[in-house]
C-alpha cells in the first residue's frame, strides 16, 4: 500500500541516519553483540549527527522539532539494518527518557542536562522495574527520604536498559506511603556515592544493549534533581507511558517488516525439489498473510503517531498498538524462521537473531496482558 506518512525531511533524516549507521554501527555490530554492550562513543557520534535530540529546543543544542515521525523514521532504519540491540539504546534515550526531561524539568535543569542529552555525552535511562515490582508501578518499594536539601535514596532496580552506560537515571522512588501519590522521580547522576551498578544481565537477545541491575544505598540526591513535584511520579510515569508503548509498537512492526523482506528474498533464492521454495503454495499464502497484516498494522500505527504529535494519543490506543504489533512481531518471526528451515536456526542468519530479540517486546513496557487490561478498562470493563 502506498504510504504518505513521511514528508521529504523525514525521508532525508532516515537516509542520513542510515548512512551514519552503515559506517559507525553496522561494521562493529557483531563485536558489540559478543561484548554485550555498545560503546558510549556511539551515542556521541549519533549526537554529533543530530540523531538524538530532534525534539530538544535549539537553545540547548537540539533540532527544535517535536515531531515523532523523526523518531519513527530512525527506528525503521534500525530494524532494516538489523542493529536492534544498539538501536534500542538510542531509541530508549530519545523516545522514552527524553520526554521526561522536556516536560518535567525546570529551566535550570534543562540548562544542566538537555545539551548533553542532545549531543550524546549524557546517556539516559529510566529505572522503574524492581525485583518485586514490574508491571505494577504502584508496587515500587525503593524509598527516598527527605533530609534537608537532599533525598536519601535506597533500593534496587532491575532490567534497566542503558543501565551500564547511563549518566542520568530517572529513578522512581517512594517518598510517602500513599500508593499512587507517594512516588517521586529523582535524577541520579553517574558517580553519586552509594549508586552502584550490578551485572550487565545475560539476556536471550538484544545482546549489544546493556541491561543492568542498579542499587542505591543512602544515595544523597539533591532536591534540585527531582522531576516535577514530590509525589507526582506515578502520574508523570503514566502520562509518558503511551509514547513509550507506541515506540515499542513501532519497533516491533519495523522488525517484523524487516524479517518479512529478508524472508521474501530468501525464498526466492532457496531451491528445493528443483524449484524455489517461494513457488510453493504454502510459502505464497504465509507471506501473503504477513504482507496484509503488516500493512493493516502500519496504517494504525501511522495514525497513532499523528495523534501523538497532536497530543491526542490515548493510553488505550497506545496499549492497542503495543500488544497488537508485538504479538504480530512474534508471529512473523516464527513463521519467517520456519520458512528458512534449518538455516533459520543458525545464528549466522539474521532471522535467528531477530527471533531472539523479538521475544521481550511482549514483556517490557507493560506485558500483553496489562495492555489488554488497559483496553478493557477503556471500554468500561
Amino acid at each position: 500500500m502506498k504510504r504518505t506518512h513521511f514528508d521529504e525531511e523525514h525521508l532525508a533524516f532516515a537516509d542520513a541516519f542510515r548512512t551514519f549507521a552503515e559506517k559507525a554501527i553496522v561494521p562493529h555490530f557483531a563485536e558489540w553483540e559478543r561484548a554485550g554492550i555498545t560503546p558510549r562513543e556511539v551515542f556521541e557520534e549519533a549526537g554529533r549527527g543530530g540523531f538524538l535530540g530532534t525534539a530538544v529546543p535549539e537553545q540547548y543544542g537540539g533540532g527544535g522539532v517535536a515531531d515523532f515521525r523523526f523518531n519513527q523514521a530512525l527506528g525503521e532504519q534500525v530494524a532494516a539494518l538489523g542493529i536492534t540491540g544498539t538501536g534500542l539504546g538510542i531509541t530508549l534515550h530519545s523516545d522514552i527518557c527524553l520526554p521526561y526531561f522536556l516536560s518535567y524539568t525546570t529551566d535550570d535543569q534543562k540548562a544542566r542536562w538537555l545539551p548533553g542529552i542532545a549531543d550524546g555525552t549524557l546517556i539516559t535511562a529510566v529505572a522503574m522495574t524492581e525485583p518485586g515490582a514490574g508491571s505494577d508501578l504502584a508496587g515500587i518499594r525503593s524509598t527516598a527520604r527527605k533530609n534537608g536539601g537532599e533525598y536519601l535514596l535506597n533500593g534496587s532496580k532491575t532490567f534497566i536498559t542503558n543501565g551500564i552506560n547511563a549518566d542520568l537515571v530517572i529513578v522512581a522512588a517512594r517518598t510517602s506511603d500513599d500508593r499512587h501519590r507517594g512516588i517521586s522521580l529523582l535524577v541520579v547522576e553517574r558517580g553519586m556515592p552509594g549508586f552502584e551498578r550490578g551485572r550487565n544481565l545475560d539476556k536471550l537477545g538484544l545482546h549489544s544493549q546493556d541491561t543492568a541491575e542498579l542499587s542505591f544505598s543512602e544515595v544523597r540526591v539533591p532536591v534540585a534533581n527531582i522531576l516535577g513535584e514530590e509525589g507526582a511520579g506515578f502520574q508523570m510515569l503514566t502520562a509518558k507511558l503511551p509514547q513509550e508503548r507506541l515506540s515499542i509498537a513501532l519497533a516491533g512492526l519495523a522488525e517484523a517488516r524487516a524479517a518479512f523482506d529478508e524472508t521474501l528474498r530468501y525464498v526466492g533464492d532457496r531451491k528445493a525439489f528443483g524449484t524455489s521454495i517461494g513457488s510453493f503454495q504454502n510459502t505464497k499464502f504465509v507471506l501473503a498473510e504477513i504482507a496484509t497484516e503488516l500493512d493493516v498494522a502500519q496504517a494504525f500505527l501511522d495514525k497513532c503517531v499523528d495523534l501523538l504529535n497532536s497530543g491526542e494519543l490515548t493510553a488505550a490506543d497506545a496499549a492497542k498498538a503495543k500488544w497488537w504489533c508485538t504479538e504480530l512481531q512474534g508471529r512473523v518471526m516464527d513463521r519467517c524462521l520456519q520458512l528458512h528451515g534449518g538455516y533459520g536456526y543458525m545464528t549466522e542468519y539474521p532471522i535467528a537473531r531477530r527471533y531472539a530479540d523479538a521475544r521481550v517486546t511482549r514483556i517490557y513496557g507493560g506485558t500483553t496482558e496489562i495492555m489488554k487490561t488497559v483496553v478493557a478498562k477503556s471500554i468500561g470493563l
